[in-house]
């Protein structure tokens, strides 16, 4: 059996210190951009690949990082995770990606399990956890960034900066005529209420549209949710003109409510999504929606995490910027 590989081959072979070789591989120290080319070269040449379980024992913690989510059937999370994933690799480190249903019980017994081993790091959309919920994780230093509309406590969040996109929506909608707007929003329970529905309500009356309380659905972020919400909405006294989804996964179930109900999208109502996912651009008629780039969100994420590894210990907000795209369903 061949002899393994070690850094000090690798330190040898390039002709510097198992130190240098070490801060190459970690980057917790700069080095010159020749040193890090000759280090790589060593470990090309040897095939050299540290040693994770050696890793872990010295350091007490995995190289496993937690990617905590409500629906992993929402392709916005899927691409999440991808771009997770392409900015971690780099640094040894492997996501574990796990569905919660957007159930309390659920988000809390990930995070203990994330606790109990010792992960890297934890990414998490939380959707009803206490704001709280993170103390004993971060007491343990175990690194925590949240992907969330709505602020927590004393950790890293990565957050829309949606309010440009969404009176861009609402000023197209108004441009073409539409003034009776419903909302297909989020449940009542969720974490911090319902900031998207918020953003929509708070800048509705400014340019002349109205946003009904009757006129305003609750439910899951699901295709389902959205279907049954739409449903709820068509039987209203005074329908609406226009329908605007807490995301596109509810958007492409509100389509398939009004393919049951004979109606035509945009003609009888114009609908509007949120995220644009792929499938955005896919349905007939393709839908308008807000864009909220799940790739930067992921690589935003990611690089906050990095941070706290490399010893960070202020938290940090990233804004994404939101844009509206429209498209033929509005």
């Amino acid at each position: 059996m061949a002899q393994r590989v070690t850094m000090h081959d690798v330190a040898r072979a390039a002709g510097v210190s198992s130190a240098t070789v070490s801060y190459v591989l970690s980057g917790k120290r700069p080095v010159t951009d020749a040193t890090r080319r000759s280090v790589e070269g060593a470990i090309d040449r040897l095939g050299f690949s540290l040693n994770p379980v050696a890793r872990s024992l010295r350091t007490g913690r995995s190289m496993m990082v937690a990617l905590v989510v409500p629906d992993i059937a929402n392709p916005f999370y899927a691409l999440l995770a991808r771009s997770i994933q392409d900015e971690l690799r780099g640094r040894g480190y492997h996501v574990v990606v796990s569905n919660t249903g957007a159930e309390r019980g659920e988000e809390e017994a990930l995070l203990q399990e994330a606790l109990h081993q010792r992960f890297a790091g934890v990414v998490m959309t939380p959707f009803r956890l206490a704001t709280d919920a993170y103390e004993a994780i971060r007491g343990a230093g175990i690194p925590v960034v949240v992907s969330a509309d709505t602020p927590f406590c004393d950790v890293d969040l990565v957050t829309p900066d949606a309010e440009g996109a969404v009176v861009d929506a609402m000023t197209h909608l108004a441009a073409s005529g539409r003034r009776n707007v419903a909302v297909i929003a989020g449940p009542r329970d969720a974490t911090g209420g319902d900031p998207r529905l918020g953003r929509i309500t708070a800048h509705a009356a400014a340019l002349g549209l109205q946003v009904r309380p009757e006129n305003i659905v609750h439910g899951e972020h699901t295709r389902e949710a959205g279907a049954e919400g739409f449903e709820k909405l068509m039987l209203s006294a005074r329908r609406p003109e226009a329908v605007m989804c807490v995301n596109d996964m509810t958007a492409v179930g509100a389509m398939d409510a009004a393919e049951r109900l004979g109606l035509d999208i945009p003609g009888d109502i114009a609908l509007l999504g949120h995220d644009d996912i792929d499938i955005a651009a896919l349905v007939r008629p393709r839908l308008s929606t807000i864009r909220y780039p799940a790739r930067e969100v992921g690589v935003a994420a990611a690089q906050l995490l990095l941070e706290q590894i490399d010893g960070r210990t202020r938290p940090r907000t990233v804004r994404v910027v939101a844009h509206f795209v429209s498209r033929a369903s509005s």
